[in-house]
């Protein structure tokens, strides 16, 4: 059989400038529609900024004109400028080369306001979100949790007695869920397959419930992205949404793994990355983690921590770049900040998993921990700070700075400024990872108790559901009705590597109270 014949690329369009020509034959595929501004979107262009670019200099062009032509427009700017000569401020030998001036800047202007224009993100609204609520068989209570590890037959003397310490220091409740193979006598059925039903069970519970409250068809999705750090089968969990909604075959999907309990906001990043890229377009992202496949069967107690600590849970996002549906999101995305350490050996080792001297796997967590968390958390404010907080109070952490580093007594006297973040955020989605962590970052940030009431709330009753924890939270401060137009929302999470993410959001309305979509047990 014959090779295809060579299709040769198609002439550049009138305007093309050589340099575009030959960018077009370099990359060149017959099965691909030739579109110079795709082309061009590939080296970080839009196409708004394309057309106001070439835009500008037909500006200054039109400005000259009217300058020319216009004797108003001519005789004041003359008149003011034989005024300066009048004074001695300029010399009659500089006349010409002060208007080729004035037109430079002019020309000068209208390009840095094309650039700014063009390189200025284009507003991100999240439409709404849906977290997810499974049937009371599944509530695993900490007795309850007790009597499982011992039916299992994994766990020795030691390791029951120190599982239930940590179960009553960890801040959970007694309604927080566990997949179904734990319910079963002996749990032993952690299989592909049992984990396959948990993530399917839980993509259903939260998408069926977007879809449903936003009347979105699942053919309107343009993006698909999740993420799940420690069950990453083949086909991707992207793919199984994909197959389940029957979405368009042309949808773009990414599937994020092993990226830790702060890879919501990982997703949340990468939309917005994408939707500053392509314009009318919706983004469904969805976050979870799953535990069939990772509850820890082993007895080495760093280990055992994950046992205790994580639960089931999930949500799913929906966000687009359409300026039309402003008026019907719930909020904007104003910022995102991400933080990776990885580069220092502690951090990086700080949340690992591993197997053990026996062959079982699960997830270390080094009591290094809470001070690499410390450290990220540093870095992450410095990076945020300045985009957030107002004027006053970048100021005093300046001077701070400043008198620290210049005289030792005062660097002995004054510990470092910590700026007041509730200038900048009215409200705190603080990650759920364990009862420590939010204290730290209460303590720290010199929170009250009720700005890290969504957090401690969460933990309480539905345990560290890894990256959808902070969607809960929101969830919980929308239900309690304490969200108003205007305010500002600060979602922060930790992850392995080690990572901190940060994500700012604007409400875009007033929520009323719905204290009757809040379970009852939530701690208050």
């Amino acid at each position: 059989m014959s090779p295809p014949p060579e299709v040769p690329p198609p002439e550049p369009r009138p305007g093309t400038s050589a340099a575009d020509a030959e960018t077009v034959k370099r990359y060149w595929y017959p099965d691909r529609r030739y579109d110079l501004e795709e082309v061009r979107k590939g080296y970080g262009f839009t196409a708004f900024g394309l057309r106001f670019g070439v835009l500008a200099p037909v500006l200054v062009a039109v400005i000259v004109a009217a300058f020319l032509s216009n004797s108003f427009l001519r005789g004041g700017i003359l008149a003011v400028w034989h005024e300066l000569r009048k004074h001695h401020y300029v010399g009659v030998d500089v006349q010409l080369a002060g208007l080729v001036a004035f037109f430079g800047a002019v020309a000068m202007l209208i390009y840095l306001v094309s650039q700014y224009i063009a390189r200025k993100r284009k507003p991100v609204y999240l439409i709404d979100f849906a977290v997810l609520h499974l049937p009371d068989e599944l509530k695993m209570s900490r007795e309850r949790f007790h009597e499982v590890s011992i039916r299992s037959g994994f766990f020795n003397e030691e390791s029951l007695a120190f599982q239930d310490k940590l179960s009553a220091r960890s801040g959970l409740g007694d309604e927080t869920y566990l997949p179904p193979p734990m319910y079963e006598n002996p749990p032993r059925d952690f299989t592909m397959k049992r984990a396959r039903e948990e993530a399917f069970s839980t993509i259903s519970g939260c998408c069926d419930e977007l879809f449903r409250k936003t009347g979105i068809s699942s053919q309107d999705i343009d993006f698909v992205i999740v993420n799940c750090s420690l069950f990453c089968p083949t086909p991707s969990l992207s793919a199984m949404i994909i197959n389940k909604y029957k979405m368009r075959p042309d949808v773009k999907n990414y599937n994020l793994g092993g990226m830790g309990c702060s890879a919501g906001i990982v997703s949340i990043d990468l939309a917005r990355d994408l939707l500053a890229t392509y314009p009318n377009k919706i983004a469904l992202v969805f976050s979870t983690e799953n535990i069939t496949m990772n509850w820890y069967q082993g007895d080495v107690k760093s280990m055992l921590l994950s046992n205790v600590l994580f639960r089931v849970g999930g949500a799913a996002v929906l966000l687009t770049n359409k300026p039309s549906w402003r008026s019907r999101s719930k909020y904007e995305l104003l910022t995102t900040v991400r933080v990776i350490t990885a580069a220092d050996d502690m951090a990086h080792q700080a949340i690992y998993q591993l197997e053990d001297d026996r062959g079982k796997r699960g997830v270390r967590i080094s009591r290094d921990l809470v001070k690499v968390v410390g450290q990220a958390l540093k870095s992450n404010l410095t990076m945020l700070g300045p985009q957030v907080l107002p004027w006053s109070e970048q100021i005093k952490f300046f001077f701070n700075l400043c008198r620290r580093r210049l005289s030792k007594s005062y660097r002995r006297a004054h510990p470092p400024y910590t700026p007041n973040f509730k200038k900048a955020f009215q409200h705190f989605c603080i990650h759920a990872g364990g009862r420590a962590i939010i204290d730290g970052i209460e303590q720290n940030l010199q929170l009250t108790p009720e700005d890290v009431m969504p957090s401690r709330a969460t933990l309480y009753r539905y345990g560290n559901t890894s990256s959808s924890s902070v969607w809960y939270e929101l969830n919980y401060i929308e239900c309690k009705g304490n969200m108003h137009k205007g305010d500002r929302i600060w979602q922060i999470a930790f992850g392995s590597g080690l990572k901190c993410n940060s994500a700012v959001w604007k409400a875009l309305r007033t929520f009323k109270a719905k204290p009757d979509e809040l379970p009852e047990s939530f701690s208050s």
